[in-house]
C-alpha cells in the first residue's frame, strides 16, 4: 500500500506527464510542484520503480514516466490527447488540465446532486466557491457545470455541487430535423411568402432555385420588409442569402457548435447531391436534449 507522499508524487508524476507530449519527467520537476526536496523525490521514485508504478530513462533528456499500473493503481483511465476532457472557469479553458473521470455521488438524494472529479493536471488554480463547467466528453457529449465544494489534493479530485448536467444525443440531424420541407421561390412576393409561413405555422423557409438553396427568408425579413411597406417586394430582395447547409448525417453536437459559432438559428440539411432534404432550428435542438419520453415516470 503506497503512503500518502509515494500517492502525491505518483499522482504529480501521471500530471506531469499528461501535458509533456510524451517525454519523460525529472525528479527536479516533480519535486518544484511539490515543493519538496529533490532528494527526497528520488529516493521515493527509486520505491515507485521497484513496486512497478515507474520508470526511469537514461540520458540528459532522462528522468521517470509512469507505467500503466500506476493509473490503475490511482484509478485514472490512460488518455490521449485527442479524447482531452476540458474544464473551464470564468469561461476560459484551464491549460494542461484534464478530466479522467466523473463519478454522481448523491443522485438518489432528492435537492442533491453532487459529483466527484477526477482531475489530470494541477488543481491549484481551483478553489473552494469556484463555479467550473467540464466537457463535452468525447463519447456521450456531457457536459455538467457546478460550484466546487470539496476538494482532495492528494488523490486530485474536486467535489462538485451541480447546478447543470446535460448530454448530447449521439443522433444526426437528419433524426430531429422537419423533412417536410416548405419551400419558397425567389419570384414569391412577401405577401404570398408570409401567407405561406403562417399557414405552415413555421418561422422560416429557404428559397429553391433550380433545386439549390439560394437563401432564406425568415418571419424577421419578412417583418422588416412589411415595415417598409414592401408586401410586393420580391423574396429574393429580401432573404437572406448567406445559408449555412450541414451533410444530413451530421451529429446533433456538430449542428450545435456551428448555430453558436454563426450565431444562427437553422441549418439547412443537404444530401450527396447537395440537394435540401430538411430543416433543423434551434427549437428541435432543444427539444431532443430535453426529450423525456424514453424514461418511465416513477409515482
Amino acid at each position: 500500500m503506497l503512503s500518502s507522499v509515494q500517492k502525491e508524487i505518483l499522482q504529480t508524476l501521471i500530471n506531469l506527464y499528461q501535458s509533456s507530449n510524451g517525454k519523460s519527467i525529472k525528479g527536479e520537476d516533480i519535486a518544484e510542484v511539490m515543493n519538496r526536496n529533490p532528494g527526497t523525490i528520488r529516493n521515493q521514485m527509486q520505491a515507485l520503480r521497484s513496486l512497478g508504478l515507474s520508470k526511469g530513462v537514461p540520458g540528459p533528456r532522462g528522468g521517470y514516466k509512469p507505467t500503466i499500473e500506476a493509473y490503475h493503481t490511482l484509478n485514472v483511465s490512460v488518455t490521449d490527447s485527442e479524447s482531452t476532457v476540458p474544464i473551464f472557469k470564468d469561461n476560459e479553458e484551464l491549460e494542461d488540465v484534464s478530466v479522467a473521470k466523473i463519478e454522481f455521488t448523491s443522485v438518489p438524494n432528492p435537492g442533491e446532486c453532487e459529483a466527484a472529479i477526477k482531475i489530470l493536471g494541477s488543481i491549484k488554480e481551483l478553489d473552494l466557491g469556484d463555479i467550473i463547467r467540464i466537457g463535452p466528453t468525447p463519447v456521450n457529449n456531457l457536459g455538467v457545470i457546478g460550484e466546487i465544494v470539496g476538494r482532495d489534493d492528494m488523490d486530485n479530485i474536486l467535489l462538485l455541487d451541480t447546478t447543470t448536467i446535460r448530454s448530447i444525443p449521439k443522433k444526426t440531424v437528419y433524426d430531429i430535423a422537419s423533412l417536410d420541407l416548405v419551400l419558397l421561390k425567389p419570384t414569391d412576393t412577401i405577401k404570398e411568402a408570409a401567407n405561406t409561413l403562417s399557414k405552415e405555422t413555421i418561422d422560416g423557409a429557404p428559397v429553391i432555385e433550380n433545386n439549390s438553396v439560394i437563401g432564406i427568408l425568415t418571419l424577421t425579413d419578412i417583418v422588416r420588409a412589411i415595415a417598409n411597406s414592401e408586401e410586393n417586394l420580391k423574396v429574393k430582395d429580401a432573404m437572406q442569402k448567406e445559408v449555412v447547409t450541414v451533410n444530413k448525417d451530421t451529429k446533433i453536437a456538430n449542428a450545435i457548435e456551428i448555430m453558436h459559432n454563426k450565431d444562427i438559428g437553422r441549418l439547412i440539411l443537404v444530401n450527396k447531391n447537395n440537394d435540401p432534404v430538411g430543416i433543423i432550428t434551434r427549437t428541435d435542438i432543444v427539444n431532443s436534449v430535453t426529450n423525456l419520453e424514453e424514461f418511465p415516470i416513477v409515482q
